[in-house]
């Protein structure tokens, strides 16, 4: 990649970002995505909302386009070569893929967990979180950096285990601890929507309770889509489910979508039935 040389500017200390929790939490929605690799079509015109301050969890067996779909929402699925895709993405109404509006804008706004923890080894606790401010160019002032460092530490539920060894390397934290830490980089950039693939699925129990209570926690200031293939926790943590199936061959479509509560307990179709109840998958 190609770094641009700005010209030497005066240093300005950054304005104290905005707290999230007095922004307006933002809608995501997905229109008529259908979604390819080369010739193989992986999903099929599917649509979904994801409700301004909620979690919404994705769910369905391996292979049905769950993470795919996932990373169509923050564009994340471009980058693949052979990818194509069609359909809109909509934060707030406004299209993520709108030609006019710039690839960094888009991820700084739809922020991702990843499945398995991947923090800069070497990198200090501290400069990982204020790793997204240099990745996007945000410029902050020494105060507004540690200040932003204590909270979303705090917020990914890590300050009281690692504010005194902010110098240490990143690398050196446990795999739970290293998850709450790439939780922590990805607040530290404000999004308005975190996308979390499989965030639990490495991790102990012990480590998976902690990062539920976050997201418990972020859903009053942050939109949340997460993709689960474990039911309980789905039935933990998500305000709705959107259940995808892939079978014979075919794209994956989304079945059957809406109140988590109702979808486990009286599904409208017998395949969410037979999965959410350990049938298959």
């Amino acid at each position: 990649m190609t770094t641009l040389q700005q010209p030497a500017q005066p240093a300005q200390p950054a304005q104290p970002p905005a707290d999230p929790a007095a922004r307006p939490l933002a809608e995501l929605e997905a229109r008529d995505i259908s979604a390819w690799f080369g010739q193989h079509k992986v999903l099929d015109r599917v649509s979904l909302v994801m409700p301004a301050g909620g979690i919404t969890a994705l769910i369905g067996p391996s292979g049905c386009g769950k993470s795919t779909f996932l990373r169509i929402l923050n564009r994340m699925h471009e980058l693949v070569p052979s990818a194509a895709l069609a359909g809109e993405v909509l934060l707030d109404g406004t299209d993520l893929y709108d030609p006019a509006r710039r690839l960094i804008d888009a991820r700084r706004a739809v922020g991702m967990v990843f499945q398995k923890p991947n923090p800069f080894p070497a990198m200090s606790i501290r400069d990982n979180v204020l790793a997204g401010l240099r990745l996007t160019g945000t410029k902050a002032a020494r105060a507004d950096k540690d200040a932003l460092v204590a909270s979303c530490l705090t917020k990914a539920g890590l300050w009281n285990e690692v504010k005194d060894r902010l110098d240490d390397p990143g690398g050196g934290l446990s795999g739970g601890q290293q998850q709450r830490l790439c939780i922590a980089r990805s607040l530290a950039i404000k999004p308005r929507v975190l996308l979390m693939d499989e965030p639990c699925s490495a991790l102990d129990p012990t480590s998976t309770r902690v990062i539920e209570e976050t997201m418990l926690e972020l859903a009053r200031e942050v939109t949340i889509v997460i993709v689960t293939h474990n039911m309980q926790q789905a039935a933990r943590v998500s305000d709705q489910c959107a259940f995808f199936l892939a079978s014979h061959g075919t794209p994956g479509v989304i079945v059957e979508h809406g109140d988590t509560t109702a979808m486990f307990g009286s599904p409208r179709d017998q395949r969410t039935s037979d999965y959410v109840n350990g049938r298959f998958g």
